[in-house]
């Protein structure tokens, strides 16, 4: 009874709707996934012209979808096959390194990444001729920085 007394309490005020999102928050369950994947291409994209490693952990951790951080991270190391220069490389390692230290990022959704990745890296090949050895130098930084465990290091795919 109590809290449904205290939840037509604040429905009843005024931008009832806002007060609502702090106090329960409407979070990224509400969004649908082809808007969490628009947002997290365009918050990879900013990062790699700003090189703002917090703000991109800040508007990662705003987005409030942890379960789908592997997402994050599928984008990031396919910007990294798709890229052609050392910078791009360079500087999804510091996010992705980031992300670890500061536990935005969980193992689970590192692994769940780097699968996908893995998963469809035959696909990328295609469109990408160097990706299986982008992939294979890519994933040897990410398990020296300690991002990626030896496991999933080893499942990575060769050519």
């Amino acid at each position: 009874r109590a809290a449904l007394d205290r939840a037509t309490v604040l429905l009843s005020m005024t931008k009832g709707g806002k007060r609502i999102d702090n106090v329960w928050g409407s979070g990224g369950g509400q969004q649908s996934v082809k808007h969490l994947v628009k947002e997290i291409d365009m918050l990879l994209k900013e990062y790699l012209l700003s090189g703002d490693v917090l703000e991109a952990e800040h508007c990662l951790q705003e987005l409030e979808v942890p379960h789908f951080h592997h997402e994050l991270v599928y984008e990031a190391v396919v910007m990294v096959l798709e890229s052609t220069g050392e910078e791009t490389f360079k500087m999804i390692l510091d996010l992705l390194k980031s992300l670890w230290r500061s536990s935005v990022i969980t193992m689970d959704q590192m692994k769940r990444g780097y699968e996908r990745v893995y998963c469809e890296i035959p696909d990328i090949n295609l469109d990408v001729p160097h990706s299986y050895s982008v992939l294979e130098r890519f994933v040897e930084e990410c398990f020296q920085a300690g991002i990626i465990s030896k496991p999933l290091r080893d499942l990575c795919p060769s050519r």
